[in-house]
């Protein structure tokens, strides 16, 4: 479990810090205050050189182009990954954290062929790979997109892609490195991304299908249980043309105290979301779980029994959870599960993200309570 993070040059921020982690981590603040871009960097620091979390990170937000020199090659504009959306030769980002145990670090830089700092001595690029009629693209022609992620005192992990005429880094460059993930897949933490539109159905059916016969299955059914008291027991439907047929909230049914089977979407969007929430924290086992405005779809009256799903989970499972929120009735909620829970280490925290401060204002438990009881504003 991380205990802090540091952040450079990534996004809109130049430098950011967050002290004080807990198990779970509630960010408040102004829209475009960057809660969103402080899940993507701890996402991208334990993706551990997994490069399909770089590009989801990336394609989420809309930040890909086909290039238009008749190729209709797919790449990533990584000049948004770096602050003020810029790079050049030198240009670096990087995302460190420390735990009880080890330190880890993630470095992404944009390094000439002939650089020799940073061990990338070994580093070369043929001309042939970067050839372009762009006479703007003199300077990034010999840029190679580096990644270095290291952990405590141990060798780095490291590797180059080549940026392309256009600027960007290519998909199919990126599918090439693939293998390297399988090598090291026994150490890169799990990891799951719950954004404001929910997981997609084809991403549920999946999560169910790994949980089905464990004890998580239990779980998730319980934590619909909480919202609905009817509700005994869930399943994905088995018949492929039914389980695409129920729009965006479809692929599962229910079963009701009644004995009525009843599909999901029939039960609102609250319970499509608890559904997503329940899977995802339950398929992060030992790892890490990130939400974004976690309070999407939720009445205010469901939101303690939302909050009381993910803590007992997150105890349960090993779990680290960051969330954002703009609604000051989520945030009480979760003062309500800080006063009644005896947190000990783990620790229940409340992050006000301010444009231009270097740290988060940090609420602890009882500095949550106190600000609910008080009706003081921590947003």
């Amino acid at each position: 479990m991380f205990t802090s993070i540091k952040i450079e040059n990534f996004r809109g921020f130049k430098s950011f810090e967050l002290q004080q982690l807990g198990r779970i981590n509630l960010l408040v603040g102004e829209n475009n205050s960057g809660k969103t871009s402080i899940l993507e960097a701890v996402q991208l620091l334990c993706s551990r050189n997994d490069l399909d979390q770089l590009t989801e990170i990336i394609t989420n937000r809309g930040e890909d182009f086909w290039d238009d020199d008749g190729k209709g090659e797919h790449q990533l504009d990584i000049r948004h990954i770096f602050y003020d959306h810029e790079i050049k030769p030198g240009s670096k980002l990087s995302i460190s954290a420390n735990n009880n145990q080890e330190k880890l670090n993630i470095l992404i830089a944009m390094l000439p062929a002939n650089n020799t700092n940073f061990r990338y001595k070994e580093t070369k690029i043929s001309e042939e790979n970067v050839s372009s009629n762009n006479e703007d693209f003199d300077n990034l022609k010999k840029l190679g997109f580096i990644i270095e992620w290291n952990q405590n005192e141990l060798p780095p992990d490291k590797f180059l892609l080549y940026i392309s005429p256009d600027g960007g880094l290519s998909i199919d460059s990126i599918m090439m490195f693939r293998h390297r993930k399988s090598l090291s897949a026994s150490i890169i933490p799990k990891t799951q991304f719950v954004r404001s539109s929910s997981l997609t159905i084809e991403k549920m059916i999946d999560l169910f299908d790994q949980l089905v016969l464990t004890p998580e299955e239990k779980i998730v059914a319980e934590a619909l249980n909480k919202i609905d008291s009817k509700i005994k027991r869930i399943a994905p439907i088995s018949s492929h043309k039914l389980r695409y047929s129920l729009g965006s909230r479809g692929g599962f049914l229910v079963l009701l105290s009644d004995g009525k089977r009843v599909p999901i979407g029939s039960m609102g969007d609250g319970i499509w979301r608890i559904l997503g929430l329940a899977l995802a924290i339950v398929s992060v086992k030992n790892g890490y779980l990130f939400v974004d405005e976690i309070d999407t779809g939720l009445h205010f009256t469901a939101m303690s029994d939302m909050w009381r799903m993910i803590w007992d989970t997150a105890k349960k499972l090993n779990v680290q959870v960051f969330a954002t929120t703009h609604n000051s009735d989520c945030w009480k909620s979760l003062a309500e599960i800080a006063q009644q829970e005896n947190v000990t280490d783990d620790g229940i925290r409340i992050h006000r993200i301010e444009k231009d401060k270097s740290k988060s204002i940090v609420f602890n438990e009882s500095q949550m309570v106190i600000a609910a009881e008080r009706e003081l504003e921590v947003r």
